[in-house]
């Protein structure tokens, strides 16, 4: 059985890609900082039969954490799903919101991605997936900084993908649009959620395209 480790578990896309791989006979390490959430989604894997672990995790300070996970676990496919974002006006956002987007979606990915690079080379075929947004590939209004911060992810991603080309790893970048998920919960940038997509929809297309090795965009 292999094992898939997910940041961002507990709600939306990393749900329901954790609900896809464990179908598929993956064992999910469902990681976060909410055990409550993460609960929820381990409850609705065991539902059918599926196998899940869960694991806090500071993803801004995720080594010593990592490496206590691969004592009892090896892990086959990681996922970089968590983040975070604040919108509006760019001379409008607060020191700590910029802090917080930079932190989590550069910064954790970053250090995730470091503390289980090595591990995923002794795996006959390692995989990193990292869900960056259509906010890496284009500005947007109201989006500065959060879209510099998957700007950022990108360029890291298409990095690894020369660093590492022609390895056992494959690296993917995920390029989804707006969701509805509890990302837009405290925030009104979204005026009509209904033309949101549902996370089931886009992590269906993630988990069919992932095997193409290319990056994914929707």
């Amino acid at each position: 059985m292999k094992t898939v480790l997910i940041t961002g578990a507990g709600t939306g896309l990393g749900r329901e890609l954790a609900l896809l791989y464990s179908k598929d006979n993956y064992h999910a390490i469902l990681a976060g900082r909410t055990l409550s959430k993460l609960e929820e989604t381990k409850r609705l894997i065991e539902q059918e039969n599926g196998k899940a672990h869960i694991y806090k995790l500071d993803i801004q300070n995720p080594k010593q954490d990592i490496d206590n996970l691969l004592l009892s676990h090896e892990v086959d496919v990681l996922i970089n799903n968590a983040g975070t974002g604040y919108f509006g006006a760019f001379e409008q956002l607060k020191e700590e919101e910029i802090n917080e987007m930079i932190d989590t979606n550069v910064k954790g990915t970053i250090f995730v991605t470091q503390a289980l690079i090595k591990h995923l080379f002794s795996r006959p075929s390692g995989k990193i997936i990292n869900i960056i947004s259509t906010a890496g590939l284009r500005g947007k209004v109201n989006e500065s900084v959060y879209a510099a911060s998957k700007f950022a992810v990108r360029g890291f991603t298409e990095s690894l993908q020369k660093e590492y080309e022609g390895t056992t790893i494959s690296i993917i970048g995920a390029y989804m649009g707006g969701m509805d998920t509890p990302f837009w919960d405290a925030t009104d940038h979204i005026k009509d959620k209904s033309r949101l997509k549902p996370p089931s929809d886009i992590a269906r297309i993630i988990y069919e395209n992932q095997h193409k090795n290319e990056d994914i965009t929707l």
